[in-house]
C-alpha cells in the first residue's frame, strides 16, 4: 500500500488528532485579521494589541522547557488531552473578556496548552497511523499546510460578525477534538525513561544547538514582526487582512513541505538557508521602505511565506542532526529559545512605533535577520555536517530519514515524536 492510500485508510483516532492539528496550527493567523479591529474596538494601543503573540509565544516557549518531563511522566494521550483542555478553557476565556488585558492573559494560557498539544500531536498520529512513518508524516504535514493557510480565512469570517468569534471558534472546534481525541485515541506508552526538567537547558551548553537557536532566535524577530505588527500599517478590512495572510499561509506550507527539501537537495543546507534568510531581511527592507503603501506590503508580507518556509524547515532539521542530545531534548531547548524571540518582536514593535515612527521595526527587523547570517556563518561546518548527516561531535545521526520526517514540526515541539513512541514501544 502506498503512503498516499494510506492517508485515506486510517483509524478514526489518526483522523481526530489530525483534526485537531488543524485546528492548532490555525492559531498561528487566526487573530491576524481581527488585530485592528480589536485596537479600535477595544480602546487598545497597538503595543498592548500585539502583546496577544508576546503572552502566548512567551508562555509557550518556557513551557517548552517542560513539555518532555510532562509527557514522560503521563505519556502522550493524557499530555494531549491535557493541552486540549486548557487550549478550549482559555480560548473560551478570552472570547468572553472586555477588555484587551484579560484577552492578553488568557492568550497566555492557550499557549500553555498549545505547547503541550503540539509537543505530543505527532507522536499521537505516528503511534496509531497505518502505513508506517512517512503515511503519518504526510498526513501531520497535511494539517499543518491547511491549518496555516485556513487561519487567516476563518479568523476574518469569525472576526466579521465578532472580534470574539475567532476564540469562541476555537474553543468550540478543539472541543469537537477533545472529545473525539479522548474516546478515539487508544492509550499510548510512555517513554521508556523520564526526562529531567533541566535537560533542555543543559542541552543548550552544545555549540551546535546553541549557534542554531540563537540563529532562529534573530530570525523569529523578523518572522513575527511581519505577523504580529504588519496588519496595522496596511489599514485592510478583516477580509481583505484574511486573504492577505491566507496567500502566505499557502506559500508558508508549501515551501516547508515542497520547496525546502528540493532547495537542500539542489544546494545544501547552508547555501540554501544564506540565501532564504539574506532574502528574508531584503523583504522585510522592502516592508520598512513604506510600511503604510498597501500595494507594497500585501506583496512582501506574502512573498515573505516562501523565505518563512524554506527557513523554518530547514534550521528545524540541522537543529534535529547537529545535536548530540536526545531529539526531544534538542527541540525543548531550540523551541524555548525561538520563541523568545518571536513573541518579544511583536510588543516591541508597536513601542518602537509610539516612540519613534513605523519604518523602524521592520528596519530593525531586517537588520536582525541578517545578523541572525553572520551567527548561521560561524556554525558553517556543522551545517556542512548535517547534511552529511553527522553531529556536531562528528558521530553519525542515526535514523536520518525519521529527522527528515520530523521537520513536520515548524511551529512547536513535534521533533523527537517518533523518537518517543519507538523507544515506547
Amino acid at each position: 500500500m502506498s503512503d498516499h492510500s494510506s492517508l485515506f485508510k486510517q483509524p478514526k483516532a489518526v483522523y481526530a488528532v489530525a483534526f485537531a492539528c488543524v485546528i492548532s496550527f490555525m492559531g498561528i493567523g487566526l487573530v491576524d485579521p481581527i488585530l485592528p479591529a480589536l485596537k479600535s474596538q477595544l480602546d487598545a494601543t497597538e503595543s498592548q494589541v500585539t502583546l496577544l503573540f508576546t503572552s502566548y509565544l512567551v508562555v509557550t516557549a518556557v513551557a517548552m522547557l517542560a513539555t518532555n518531563w510532562v509527557s514522560s511522566r503521563l505519556g502522550a494521550k493524557r499530555t494531549l488531552l491535557t493541552g486540549l483542555v486548557i487550549i478550549v478553557i482559555f480560548a473560551a476565556l478570552a472570547g468572553s473578556t472586555d477588555t484587551i488585558s484579560g484577552i492578553v492573559a488568557f492568550r497566555a494560557g492557550w499557549g500553555l496548552g498549545n505547547a503541550l498539544f503540539i509537543a505530543t500531536s505527532l507522536a499521537a498520529i505516528v503511534a496509531s497511523a497505518r502505513g508506517g512513518f512517512a503515511g503519518a508524516i504526510i498526513l501531520y504535514e497535511a494539517a499543518l499546510g491547511l491549518g496555516i493557510a485556513a487561519g487567516p480565512l476563518v479568523g476574518s469570517a469569525l472576526g466579521n460578525i465578532s472580534w470574539r468569534g475567532p476564540f469562541y471558534g476555537v474553543a468550540a472546534l478543539m472541543s469537537i477534538a477533545l472529545v473525539a481525541t479522548f474516546f478515539l485515541l487508544p492509550a499510548t506508552p510512555k517513554p521508556d525513561h523520564r526526562t529531567a526538567l533541566s535537560a533542555p537547558l543543559k542541552a543548550l551548553t552544545h555549540r551546535g544547538l546553541a549557534t542554531m537557536s540563537i540563529t532562529a532566535l534573530l530570525y523569529n524577530w523578523g518572522f513575527f514582526t511581519m505577523l504580529g505588527y504588519a496588519p496595522f500599517p496596511m489599514a485592510l478590512s478583516i477580509t481583505a487582512l484574511g486573504w492577505v495572510f491566507f496567500g502566505w499561509g499557502v506559500l508558508v506550507a508549501f515551501f516547508s513541505v515542497i520547496g525546502a527539501p528540493w532547495l537542500q537537495r539542489r544546494f545544501g543546507t547552508a547555501v540554501s538557508l544564506y540565501g532564504s534568510l539574506t532574502l528574508f531581511a531584503v523583504d522585510l527592507g522592502v516592508m520598512a521602505i513604506s510600511p503604510t503603501n498597501q500595494t507594497l506590503m500585501v506583496g512582501a508580507v506574502v512573498a515573505a511565506g516562501i523565505f518563512i518556509g524554506i527557513n523554518n524547515t530547514l534550521m528545524t532539521q540541522a537543529v534535529m542532526l547537529v545535536s548530540p542530545v536526545e531529539r526531544p531534548v534538542a527541540s525543548a531547548a531550540y523551541g524555548f529559545v525561538r520563541f523568545i524571540g518571536g513573541g518579544l518582536a511583536p510588543f516591541a514593535a508597536g513601542k518602537l512605533v509610539e516612540h519613534l515612527n513605523v519604518h523602524v521595526p521592520f528596519a530593525l527587523a531586517a537588520v536582525v535577520v541578517l545578523v541572525s547570517v553572520g551567527v548561521l556563518s560561524t556554525g558553517h561546518r556543522l551545517l556542512a555536517d548535517a547534511d552529511a548527516g553527522v553531529d556536531e561531535d562528528g558521530h553519525p545521526v542515526d535514523d536520518v530519514e525519521d529527522v527528515e520526517g520530523e521537520v513536520a514540526d515548524e511551529f512547536g515541539g513535534a521533533p523527537g515524536a517518533i523518537d518517543e513512541v519507538v523507544n515506547g514501544r
